[in-house]
């Protein structure tokens, strides 16, 4: 393959979806490498993995900007000097501006511990066990202005146990996470799957 798509993963946190997209980006032929690393808490153990992986990092913390527009202006900033052509979020806990989503809108993408629409925000597996659901899972979807509301690409879906607790069931769900994240960001790289007219479409 003679072009992988240069790929920016958000984080905020431990960064284990970040280490599945770097191991799935070691295959040769994966059309997407990890080409940069942008991270909002300097403390976050995501930076590590980077780092360990020979990735490059950048820290764009949020609070040394005023407003959202701000501090998406700058990650923009960097995104550009980089070359970069998708986005991938994982972990990034901080909603973006709306000329930021609209701008990277069909090239950015973003997954969640819940079965969308079901249970968006935070505290997801909190609120999986609360409505008591006996089916809960993870969710690819393209990132658009409203919250967790973009369109799907990709699902996967584990079982709800009576005596699960948040812990278990994340667990759970994590596993399939490192799976579906890597997976969804081959067809968005290599062009089998677009955003066009607000749906996915599998070309």
């Amino acid at each position: 393959m003679t072009h992988k798509v240069r790929t920016a993963v958000l984080i905020s946190g431990r960064g284990s979806n970040l280490a599945a997209l770097i191991e799935a980006c070691r295959d040769r032929a994966f059309p997407a490498e990890i080409s940069l690393v942008i991270c909002n808490v300097e403390t976050a153990q995501g930076l590590s993995v980077a780092a360990a992986a020979g990735v490059p990092t950048r820290i764009i913390s949020h609070k040394v900007f005023e407003t959202r527009e701000e501090f998406d202006a700058a990650i923009d900033s960097a995104l550009t000097a980089a070359k970069i052509e998708l986005i991938c979020e994982a972990g990034f806990m901080r909603i973006h501006s709306d000329d930021f989503a609209r701008k990277w809108q069909g090239r950015m993408l973003n997954i969640h511990p819940s079965l969308l629409p079901a249970f968006k925000g935070i505290r997801v597996h909190r609120q999986a066990l609360d409505a008591g659901v006996r089916v809960s899972g993870c969710t690819v979807h393209f990132v658009v202005p409203e919250l967790d509301s973009g369109p799907i690409i990709a699902q996967a879906a584990v079982p709800v146990y009576p005596d699960d607790s948040v812990e278990t069931l994340q667990e759970r769900i994590l596993a399939e996470e490192h799976k579906l994240y890597p997976a969804a960001l081959k067809k968005v790289a290599e062009g089998s799957v677009v955003l066009r007219d607000g749906k996915v479409v599998y070309l």
